[in-house]
């Protein structure tokens, strides 16, 4: 019952951030709207617009932006909370090698989400505005342009994951840092399919995404190889201090 309580009065805190946050962000709604669809909007030409094809998008969609983005801005306080109620299950060297996971994971997100919005938006809305028709007239409807920009903001945050994984997987024994750069040639490749799988046809923009992948990859294996390191010292000082203790 006692872990129930802490977990009910965690949950309860972390609730009240999110609406804390959301309350005043709701009076900017439709600002916030404005701003996620500013690159779509720099390359609309002709007085073309977003359209709304419900008669209640025009209120609803500017709320579920900010439903989503209190979301990603409240994410470090769940996270904190949910920290704080296993920390007192962990070993002192686990709390020093998990939390700064915690804290690397949540800046990555946020990175591969500006990332989206100020690099790949930008190329994206202008190839597919160059590429529409003659004849057609490009007007997106402002539901289905919120859900696409959230799916790509949710890619690129986890694609900036990498190193995270990276650094778990070596720290879990599940493969060495030797097995992740045999698999180095897989990893480029992947990377440029990616590209050309999420980024208009066209070389630069494939390289734009392809080329960050990679480093990320690298910057996983950097970083994990020296976690193992840590974690492995930690790990020997501990059970010097426990034998010294005995």
């Amino acid at each position: 019952m006692h872990y129930l309580i802490e977990f009910r009065r965690r949950l309860i805190q972390s609730l009240l951030g999110f609406f804390l946050l959301f309350i005043p962000l709701a009076y900017f709604a439709n600002d916030l709207y404005t701003l996620l669809a500013r690159p779509l909007l720099k390359h609309l030409t002709n007085n073309q617009e977003l359209i709304a094809t419900n008669v209640l998008a025009p209120f609803y969609i500017p709320y579920e932006l900010t439903f989503a983005a209190t979301f990603f801005l409240a994410a470090p306080i769940f996270l904190y909370h949910l920290w704080a109620f296993i920390a007192p299950a962990l070993y002192p060297r686990e709390k020093r090698l998990i939390w700064p996971l915690l804290f690397a994971s949540s800046i990555l997100f946020y990175l591969g989400v500006l990332f989206a919005y100020f690099i790949i938006f930008p190329i994206l809305f202008g190839f597919i505005q160059n590429a529409t028709p003659h004849g057609v007239r490009l007007m997106p409807d402002i539901s289905e342009y919120l859900y696409f920009t959230l799916k790509m903001f949710f890619i690129f945050g986890i694609i900036f994951e990498i190193p995270i994984v990276n650094i778990l997987l070596m720290w879990g024994g599940v493969v060495s840092k030797s097995q992740l750069v045999k698999f180095r040639p897989y990893i480029i490749v992947g990377a440029f399919i990616l590209g050309m799988l999420l980024t208009p046809p066209d070389v630069l923009s494939q390289i734009l995404l392809a080329l960050p992948i990679w480093f990320l990859f690298e910057l996983g294996l950097f970083c994990g190889a020296r976690f193992q390191r840590f974690a492995e010292a930690s790990k020997d000082d501990s059970m010097q201090g426990n034998i010294l203790t005995r």
